[in-house]
């Protein structure tokens, strides 16, 4: 074995253990030993040791008082550092997808989440739990925003002078006989949505179809996405969406909000 193929084996081997040394720790073994980290790892007694000394000196690992067979061991907060940087790697489908499928069985009904593009909104998670449109909704799928629930929390969150500009070049078809496409009814409807929160949208995309949606925040405040829980007209009437399906996806958007946070 050449010395940069020796070093590279070692260096893997030192990570792995090093690794096992932090995950010794848990709930219920917050304070350790040195042998007691040493049979948890699964490591001798004297690489337990260099890997303590290691991590104490990085701020990972604080050791009680004194020295010798009673010093204990524990984690410091600054191990979080290293799931916050997991976190920071995720991506909004990621974080999203675990709490629409909460949601979903919750409700009993499709839930999905979306971003703007443009004037469109596109697709990024789903749960379906019935077919309840025409077309198949996939990941990536686009709808017209100004039509959709998710599509007017997305532009109820641009600043002002974006969105005027983003209406004064788009078009505004009919798609249903529900379906709002004056412009200026359009935008008192986005100032309501803003000023609640929430959006409703009923039988405006395709008939028959009934949605309600929230923005998800990233760590500015701004609006990054939004999520909805979409129904048939007649099996659900708009009192109870907004009574039931409404309060669940506030809730699901306030604990996708503080992982967003964290990104």
């Amino acid at each position: 074995m050449t010395d940069d193929a020796a070093r590279t084996n070692d260096t893997i081997q030192s990570l792995v253990r090093g690794l096992a040394v932090i995950r010794a720790f848990d709930a219920d073994h917050s304070e350790l030993t040195l042998s007691e980290v040493a049979r948890r790892a699964d490591i001798t007694r004297a690489a337990a040791g260099r890997f303590l000394r290691t991590l104490e000196e990085l701020g990972y690992v604080r050791g009680s008082a004194g020295s010798g067979v009673g010093r204990t061991f524990g984690l410091t907060p600054r191990v979080l550092e290293l799931g916050f940087s997991y976190l920071s790697a995720l991506s909004i489908p990621e974080i999203v997808q675990p709490h629409l499928e909460r949601l979903s069985r919750e409700v009993d009904e499709s839930v999905s989440a979306a971003v703007l593009d443009g004037g469109d909104i596109v697709y990024i998670a789903r749960v379906p739990t019935r077919r309840i449109m025409s077309v198949r909704i996939t990941i990536g799928t686009r709808f017209p925003a100004f039509a959709t629930s998710m599509g007017r929390v997305l532009l109820a969150g641009m600043p002002d002078a974006a969105l005027d500009a983003l209406l004064a070049a788009s078009v505004l078809p009919s798609l249903t006989e529900r379906t709002v496409t004056d412009a200026a009814e359009l935008r008192g409807e986005l100032d309501r949505v803003r000023a609640q929160g929430w959006a409703l949208v009923d039988g405006e995309l395709e008939p028959g179809l009934r949605s309600v949606a929230v923005p998800l925040h990233d760590r500015r405040g701004d609006v990054v996405a939004a999520v909805n829980v979409s129904t048939s007209a007649t099996r659900d009437s708009v009192e109870h969406v907004l009574e039931r399906h409404l309060p669940a996806l506030r809730e699901t958007a306030a604990a996708i909000d503080a992982e967003l946070r964290l990104v």
